[in-house]
């Protein structure tokens, strides 16, 4: 068959893959379009939903304010309704930044932005500190040199400094460019905190802070739990939460998962995911470690059995348990050991006086003496108990002689989790579910940062000013350890 013969068999190849490719382009389009439009719709119910509860608050205090006494009770249910509103207007900013987010993926689906109300100036006596940016010398548009000056936008921004406050001023200076002619454009007790200091900021201002602070760090959340899970060794524990409910509080979870390999000398930097349940099923670890197949140190809870067997992934984890959990059983039995040495010092010394004293004293002693020493060597005696502990699944225990990297205790896994326990006394409860992942991501990175020596403070600040003008290629510069790195050495040794 001559070229000339193939010619039209090719043409036609070529016409059909145009046409694949442009139908596959405006399936795209369409997948992005169905996402911004679900995107938007999610965020304008959770904007009505903010409203309402912001209603139901207000109404609840002129009530009381009208007609009701300013009893304990009356103070509890608006405490509840202001951590309700909180959660929301938290949920409604989140929402809206990821509904614009997905706009922007678009040319046909307009963003979306809640309606606010107007907020107050920051105190005059306030002090000031004018962070001034630069105007462009040349248009970007033509590059003509011929701009002139325009009334700078000014923003100001509240930074909280140990024992003292300051206003920000960012004052962005505005050009015009005589060959264009145009200008292009683009969250109570810290309120009552704040408000005695003299700085009067409303609790859905504040909320908002933290739901657009969160859409923010996402990426670099996602980016640190993709880092965890790469692991050889991580370490596993969960603690209580208190979930404010419908006419009740639930006891929901915070998950921990901590890659520490600092102990074996192990590359990576060490760096904490929590994620937040519900209940404590076992569901939720086998969902947060899907695919995990490394070593995995615990407690005995049996929600992890399954992911030590046969059929996990492509192999099943290697368990390590934690000493500590073993011992600690022991340790509570010599709190109460008054009574129980008594008892085992006493039940040793009784099999002699029965050879001893020979037949006669058989049918007089042995049986009260029989029954006292079966008692103290049953199964459900306190001492059995806690040996049984450790030999009901001994190989866990001792799989740390035959590797190197695993460690006698699971303490990694509970350190992160004080900081958890001592919120729980301020804090109370999680508003939401949402909330609760919301709490669990800000977990994550601040003790992220803990275990890299990494100031949290200052972290969270840098990051959040600079995350919008990072590329997507560039996020893992902005990670606790390589942050740090970035700061007290070359960058040519972040890529090294």
């Amino acid at each position: 068959m001559s070229s000339s013969d193939e010619l039209p068999g090719i043409l036609q190849v070529s016409a059909e893959l145009a046409l694949v490719r442009q139908l596959l382009r405006k399936a795209e389009v369409k997948a992005l379009e169905a996402e911004a439009n679900a995107a938007r719709i999610l965020a304008i119910n959770a904007d009505l939903l903010a409203r309402n509860a912001h209603l139901e608050l207000m109404n609840a205090l002129m009530r009381r304010d009208k007609y009701g006494a300013k009893s304990e009770r009356a103070s509890r249910l608006i405490d509840q309704l202001e951590m309700a509103f909180e959660e929301l207007e938290a949920d409604a900013s989140e929402a809206e930044s990821l509904a614009n987010q997905a706009a922007a993926k678009t040319t046909t689906i307009a963003a979306f932005t809640r309606k606010r109300g107007t907020r107050r100036d920051f105190p005059a006596g306030t002090p000031r500190e004018d962070v001034v940016i630069p105007a462009p010398e040349q248009c970007p548009c033509c590059g003509s040199a011929e701009l002139s000056h325009l009334p700078a936008s000014i923003t100001e921004t509240l930074e909280t400094v140990p024992a003292r406050h300051k206003v920000i001023r960012t004052v962005r200076e505005k050009v015009s460019c005589r060959q264009c002619e145009t200008i292009r454009q683009p969250l109570n007790s810290q309120r009552d905190r704040l408000e005695a200091e003299g700085i009067p900021l409303s609790l859905s201002t504040l909320a908002d802070q933290i739901g657009a602070v969160c859409a923010a760090l996402r990426p670099i959340a996602l980016l640190n739990e993709a880092h965890v899970l790469a692991a050889e060794r991580l370490h596993a524990d969960d603690t209580t939460v208190p979930l404010l409910a419908k006419y009740k509080t639930e006891i929901a979870r915070i998950w921990d998962y901590v890659r520490d390999d600092r102990p074996f000398n192990g590359s990576g930097a060490p760096a904490l995911m929590c994620r937040y349940s519900r209940n404590r099923k076992g569901e939720h670890p086998r969902a947060h470690l899907a695919g995990y197949t490394g070593i995995l140190q615990v407690d005995r809870y049996a929600g992890f059995n399954q992911m030590f067997e046969p059929g996990w992934a492509d192999k099943a984890m290697t368990r390590a348990n934690c000493w500590a959990h073993g011992r600690r059983e022991l340790f509570k039995l010599v709190d109460v050991a008054g009574q129980l040495k008594r008892k085992k010092e006493g039940s040793v010394p009784l099999i002699s006086p029965l050879a001893r004293e020979g037949l006669e004293m058989i049918d007089e002693t042995s049986p009260p003496s029989g029954i006292s020493l079966r008692q103290t060597l049953s199964r459900h005696d306190p001492v059995a108990k806690a040996i049984a502990y450790f030999l009901n699944d001994w190989e866990g225990f001792t799989s740390f002689l035959e590797d190197g990297r695993i460690c006698l205790t699971n303490n990694a896994a509970e350190r992160p989790l004080r900081s958890v326990a001592r919120g729980r006394k301020a804090w109370l409860f999680v508003g939401s579910d949402r909330g609760g992942d919301r709490a669990a991501m800000l977990f994550s990175l601040i003790g992220t940062c803990r275990l890299n020596d990494v100031d949290p403070l200052a972290w969270l600040t840098d990051v959040l000013a600079r995350i919008a003008e990072i590329p997507q290629t560039r996020l893992h510069e902005l990670l606790p350890w390589n942050w740090k790195l970035l700061r007290n050495n070359d960058p040519a040794e972040l890529a090294a």
